[in-house]
């Protein structure tokens, strides 16, 4: 049986421990770093696209398994002739675990 574990410890036996930020020393430092929040921005984002397709082709596409869209993007990509960007512009394929 586990029991409640015990508050964990601060650290600080006084209020005061703490850096007080709004020094100079520590402004000139937090002027310097910039801030970054956030996905990075990619160099080649992908565009949403909506179009209609028969309903037969989207149930075979989507039980071909997970990742079914970069493989999409792949026969698209060779049916327009487009292979040398394939490896270019895609991501590498992550599976997920079921």
């Amino acid at each position: 049986m586990t029991g409640n574990k015990p508050s964990t410890a601060t650290g600080w036996t006084d209020l005061d421990d703490a850096p007080d930020l709004s020094a100079l020393e520590y402004q000139a430092k937090l002027a310097a770093t910039p801030v970054q929040r956030g996905r990075p921005k990619s160099g080649s984002p992908k565009v949403r696209v909506g179009f209609r397709l028969s309903a037969d082709l989207v149930e075979r596409i989507r039980a071909s398994g997970p990742g079914y869209n970069a493989r999409v993007e792949k026969v698209l990509r060779e049916g327009f002739d487009l292979e040398a960007a394939v490896s270019a512009t895609s991501p590498k394929s992550h599976k997920r675990k079921a």
